[in-house]
């Protein structure tokens, strides 16, 4: 186990040695609270979109479900009519230069993976740049489009926002409820009550405390070949290898063990870097990975490699309320 594993363990299990950085901790709570109030004060600059913007983001560290969720947003708002694009950070790239439109062709080390996924799946506009409000700037000079979905980039305050939504993974809640380094939250725990919607991720109904959403299995996809199967592709009781470089990788674990498959774990770091040697297992078994490394392993992928396909489904109510909130956007802004 790496030191970052061991680290976030503590933040989600506890462990004394963690009082040792509370001096760290409180340094970084001053800085965030700062930059946070020098924003709603106007006294660092931002950029307003013409557009609306909806901010989709985390104030833990690790995987919420950020890239399935801003799929369903992608398809809610086109069945709506708009047209929708999206601004990332691009964590991980490495394009020619910024801001860099991500198209379907590129590779994973030039878009990043996440973007790279979303642009596969769905065919957004979406643009990466470190500094969102440059990119979304960019992408509205390219494209003409009524909704900017911004991955991630609840901290960037140089982009003004119409909307915050923040997912929490409903396992593992808020850990210790501490900053960093001390503990998993970017941002002090009482920023939950700024934001307009809070979503938990694996909660199969709502609460006073936010809406609830489940990521849905939904087929099995060849890495190589594209190839879509039924989830029954694979008998129960199937032992499998299971691959997942994301920032929760016992969430998908747990969801193969759901289906009844019994797999055989490999944790990554979040947004790894593959080859095929480093995917060369004993005893020879199908190998199942998410979407998000899948994208990384297509060049080099071996018959028996498959992704599993999820969707997210958010709760009744929250598709709803995200309608009346489309709807008074777009009215003011019009």
């Amino acid at each position: 186990m790496g030191l970052a594993e061991r680290l976030v363990n503590a933040w989600y299990q506890g462990h004394p040695a963690l009082f040792l950085l509370r001096p760290l901790e409180w340094l970084y709570r001053a800085v965030v609270q700062r930059k946070r109030q020098r924003f709603l004060a106007g006294q660092s600059p931002s950029y307003r979109a013409p557009v609306p913007v909806i901010v989709v983001g985390n104030i833990t560290v690790g995987g919420t479900g950020k890239t399935p969720l801003i799929l369903y947003l992608i398809e809610h708002c086109r069945a709506r009519g708009l047209r929708v694009g999206v601004v990332s950070r691009g964590y991980g790239a490495q394009p020619p230069s910024v801001p860099w439109r991500v198209t379907a062709e590129q590779s994973a080390r030039e878009a990043g993976d996440e973007p790279l996924l979303l642009v596969q799946r769905s065919g957004v506009a979406l643009m990466i740049d470190p500094d969102r409000a440059r990119a979304v700037q960019a992408l509205l000079s390219a494209e003409p489009l009524d909704l900017i979905l911004c991955d991630d980039g609840l901290q960037h305050y140089r982009l003004a926002r119409d909307l915050e939504l923040v997912l929490i993974d409903a396992v593992r809640g808020l850990g210790n409820r501490r900053c960093l380094p001390a503990g998993p939250l970017r941002e002090p725990q009482a920023r939950l009550q700024s934001v307009d919607a809070v979503l938990f991720n694996g909660a199969s109904a709502d609460s006073a405390e936010g809406f609830g959403f489940t990521l849905q299995p939904t087929a099995l996809v060849n890495v190589a070949s594209g190839e879509r199967q039924p989830l029954d592709l694979f008998a129960p009781g199937q032992a499998v290898h299971a691959v997942a470089g994301i920032g929760n990788p016992q969430r998908f674990f747990r969801t193969l063990e759901a289906l009844n498959w019994r797999p055989i774990a490999h944790a990554f770091a979040d947004h790894a870097t593959y080859s095929a040697a480093s995917l060369e297992f004993s005893p020879s078994l199908p190998l199942l990975m998410t979407e998000k490394d899948a994208v990384k392993c297509r060049a080099f992928a071996q018959p028996d490699w498959w992704y599993l396909a999820v969707d997210a489904r958010p709760s009744p109510a929250f598709s709803a309320w995200l309608d009346g909130q489309l709807d008074a956007l777009l009215a003011a802004r019009h």
